[in-house]
């Protein structure tokens, strides 16, 4: 029987290679890999700064924590997301609330973020940051939402686990044009892959200076930070409470062989999505809807079931069955149990329910091939006949 998963990464020899090489060198954790790969990224990018780090999680807790997130602050993201997105304020002691999505794009609405942030200023409850997630690889509708940020005085940062790759107008989703810090994914089901691990971007040399602290232990070898003088040339001291979030070269140089290999990665990815749109014509779902200017990284490749056909557990249950294993992106974070008992409740954010009860995620990966890709098709089409 088949068994067609909805993501997988794709190893080759030279990534292999790249990883047995490092096996056999004198570096396995902190060594120069690791700044190779983040030079890498940061000029893939536009960015000035890349910082590696051990997942995506841990770049999000990085970031809010560069921006000085605290108790009385607020978070506001989208529901549309997976829950780090929101748990990274949680982590500094902040609050979090949401903003509800678009329904075209699943992402953050532009429109719903203007009307909430102007009724926070008239009641004094404006968040300290925004994070807008690029939900699936459709970059969001950045320059408004950058815009919005400035005039109410608000970090922004950008959820891009799903995007490394993706562009809007000339702008790469990574380049920090219209926010304070970005960060990536690289797990396994991403579109390039370190094992584990993520990478947090900026255009500030004071965020990246903080991060890069915060990252290890908050310890410091340099004697600008230090208090008092050092005791000779082993001497380091602890200057905040830090984290070890670090990467290993091993994963960087993964990392670094999979990036050359991205272009070959977004390209098939892209005709997958093409051959997916042409091949569900017929087919009574709703297919991704496309922002113009935007270019999608393509991570996710998401069809609505509608409110009028089959219920999507329905489908989902049927897809399984028949070896295709889907999946669902994803359960609006404020429904919970732990969001539930902060005070979120159904309806809350409606826009974003609607969409998560008619949404399967279809098989998207590099490696799914033309045939693998028609029967994932065909079985649906049958399913919703």
């Amino acid at each position: 029987m088949k068994s067609i998963p909805y993501a997988r990464q794709d190893i080759s020899q030279a990534d292999i290679d790249a990883v047995v090489s490092i096996l056999r060198s004198d570096w396995l954790t902190q060594g120069p890999t690791i700044d190779r790969f983040e030079q890498a990224i940061a000029l893939h990018v536009g960015a000035k700064h890349a910082v590696a780090t051990s997942n995506a999680t841990t770049a999000l807790h990085l970031a809010c924590l560069a921006l000085k997130v605290g108790p009385g602050d607020t978070l506001w993201t989208s529901p549309n997301t997976f829950v780090a997105s929101a748990n990274c304020a949680l982590y500094c002691g902040a609050k979090v609330d949401f903003v509800d999505i678009d329904p075209k794009t699943y992402n953050l609405s532009a429109d719903r973020l203007e009307e909430k942030l102007a009724a926070a200023a008239r009641t004094g409850s404006l968040p300290k940051v925004i994070v807008a997630v690029h939900f699936a690889g459709q970059p969001c509708d950045m320059a408004p939402i950058g815009a919005l940020a400035k005039k109410y005085g608000v970090a922004v940062i950008e959820d891009a686990a799903h995007a490394i790759g993706a562009t809007d107008g000339s702008d790469k989703v990574g380049s920090c044009r219209h926010s304070d810090i970005t960060i990536f994914s690289f797990h396994p089901v991403k579109i390039l892959t370190t094992g584990e691990g993520g990478m947090l971007l900026t255009n500030n040399a004071d965020l990246d200076a903080r991060v890069r602290l915060l990252r290890s232990h908050g310890i410091t070898r340099d004697n600008k930070r230090m208090e008092g003088p050092s005791d000779g040339a082993w001497y380091y001291q602890q200057v905040e409470l830090g984290f070890n979030y670090r990467m290993t070269d091993l994963q960087a140089a993964l990392g670094l062989s999979q990036l050359g290999r991205l272009d070959e990665f977004l390209c098939r990815r892209r005709e997958l999505a093409e051959n997916y749109g042409r091949l569900l014509e017929k087919v009574p779902v709703i297919t991704p809807w496309q922002r113009q200017g935007a270019e999608s990284a393509w991570h996710l490749y998401v069809i609505r079931t509608g409110d009028d056909g089959k219920a999507r557990s329905e489908v989902f249950d049927a897809l399984l069955t028949a070896g295709v294993r889907v999946n669902v992106h994803y359960i609006p974070v404020h429904l919970q149990p732990y969001y539930r008992k902060l005070g979120f409740n159904p309806g809350d954010f409606p826009e974003a329910e609607r969409y998560y009860e008619e949404a399967i995620s279809l098989p998207m990966f590099y490696g799914l091939s033309d045939t693998d890709q028609r029967y994932v098709v065909d079985q649906l089409g049958c399913i919703l006949s």
